[in-house]
Order: structure tokens, then C-alpha cells, then sequence
């Protein structure tokens, strides 16, 4: 990498960071003045996972890149584990994405040995 390619790719980092926080900054400054149980903000919520759950899905049917490598058997096991992990840990996000990501790990590390 030259130092031509560094300022491009510095710059880049930088537009994305902007972007990125001024939804954040402005999310912060509206945060105190929305009501949870408002029809507006439950719409949201649900839009919200309902976009989760359709990149799970695509990333379970039909992955790129190094989870393409994962048998379909394991990516499904480590999407069980992860939402049991998420149960049992009483919702706890972290959680059960840890369990899931153990399983996918340990998965691919018995299948390539």
C-alpha cells in the first residue's frame, strides 16, 4: 500500500464513521422523548428484527465468504445453540451469540481435523 491508497482508505474509514454517528448522535437526542409503547415505535421494533431475521436467514440458506464453507447441518445447530443460549441466559444477546459462534467454531474446527 502506498501512501496514495492510505489517504483513500483513511477518508474512507472517516465518511463511514460520519455517517454512521450522525444517526447514532441524532437516536440519542430523540431517545428521551419517545414513548416505548407508542404505535410508531413498535413498528420500528418489529421492522427491526424483522430485518434480523431476514439476514440470518440469508446468511443460513444461502452464506458467502467463509461461512459458505459450514455445512448446512451446522449452521442450523449453531442457530439452535445460540437461540437456546439467548433463552436460557434470560435474553442475554451476548449469550447466546457466544453459544452460537462455540458451536460454529467447535463445529468447523472436528470437521477440518
Amino acid at each position: 500500500m502506498n501512501g496514495h491508497d492510505a489517504v483513500y482508505l483513511v477518508l474512507a474509514v472517516l465518511i463511514a464513521f460520519v455517517a454512521n454517528d450522525v444517526w447514532r448522535m441524532l437516536g440519542v437526542v430523540f431517545a428521551a422523548r419517545i414513548d416505548e409503547s407508542s404505535t410508531a415505535f413498535v413498528w420500528v421494533k418489529l421492522v427491526a428484527t424483522a430485518l434480523v431475521a431476514g439476514l440470518v436467514a440469508k446468511f443460513l440458506v444461502s452464506p458467502t465468504g467463509g461461512l459458505a464453507t459450514a455445512p448446512l447441518w451446522l449452521r442450523l445447530g449453531a442457530l439452535a445453540f445460540g437461540s437456546a443460549g439467548y433463552a436460557l441466559g434470560r435474553r442475554s444477546l451476548a449469550l447466546g451469540v457466544l453459544a452460537g459462534e462455540a458451536v460454529l467454531i467447535g463445529g468447523m474446527l472436528a470437521i477440518t481435523a
